[in-house]
């Protein structure tokens, strides 16, 4: 399994210079820690965010991989988010994002 340091560095790479999400967003990896998404900045530090997405690491990386799909996540409670209607903007830019990383 990949560490958080693995998995923040792979998320560096995809989100190069800029993530175009053209907002804030945080991976609150339970136990695991945190990634904190901000323009070209990827750290593991625990701030707030415009959109903060609760799930393990194991399922961070099941969706990453595209074996776990993000809505049915959400409905199984897998993934927990601080604001639907941003999760919904965000959505095509994440899912551009994921895709980066595989």
């Amino acid at each position: 399994m990949a560490t958080l340091q693995e998995i923040t560095d792979r998320i560096k790479g995809a989100v190069g210079d800029d993530s175009g999400l053209g907002k804030s967003l945080k991976f609150d990896l339970k136990d695991a820690g945190v990634i904190h998404i901000d323009g070209g900045s990827v750290t593991n530090e625990d701030k707030p965010a415009d959109l903060t997405m609760t799930l393990s690491l194991d399922d961070l990386l099941a969706i990453g991989a595209g074996s776990l799909d993000p809505t049915m996540a959400v409905m199984t409670g897998k993934l927990k988010l601080s604001d639907m209607g941003a999760a919904m903007a965000l959505q095509p830019k994440m899912g551009a994002l994921f895709a980066k990383m595989r």
